[in-house]
């Protein structure tokens, strides 16, 4: 866990709104998209996609 933490930190991304947003999504993910959420490719979800 710290592990994941860390490369969010590295990577300017706020780890808490990482882990939440990939773990909502984790499991509709192809695993040919995996690689998207990962903390170098992973883009917030914009406030249109969080209100549908």
């Amino acid at each position: 866990m710290a592990t994941l933490i860390m490369t969010a930190k590295l990577n300017d991304i706020d780890p808490q709104a990482w882990l939440a947003d990939i773990l909502a999504r984790i499991a509709d993910t192809p695993i040919i998209r995996l690689e998207q959420l990962l903390p170098w490719n992973w883009t917030p979800p914009t406030i249109d996609a969080q209100a549908a």
